[in-house]
């Protein structure tokens, strides 16, 4: 069954307050984002083996995140 009905949607104006400004100045540096991933690493002799697969994802994630932000500045 078709159906004939039009939904209206309405969406607020932007205002100049509400519209994403680059921060002036240089674009930040990975290199904190990418130090804080490797040390995530530290100290894992001492962590349970299962445990082990968490820590190289998080650290996986945040380096890919840190090292993307290169090309976008």
């Amino acid at each position: 069954m078709k159906s004939d009905s039009v939904v209206d949607v309405q969406h607020e104006p932007e205002t100049p307050d509400m519209i994403a400004r680059p921060v002036p100045g240089p674009p930040p540096s990975p290199t904190a984002a990418i130090d804080a991933a490797l040390e995530r690493l530290d100290g894992l002799d001492d962590v349970p083996l299962p445990e082990h697969v968490a820590r190289f994802d998080a650290a996986h994630v945040a380096l890919t995140d840190a090292l993307s932000s290169i090309d976008k500045g």
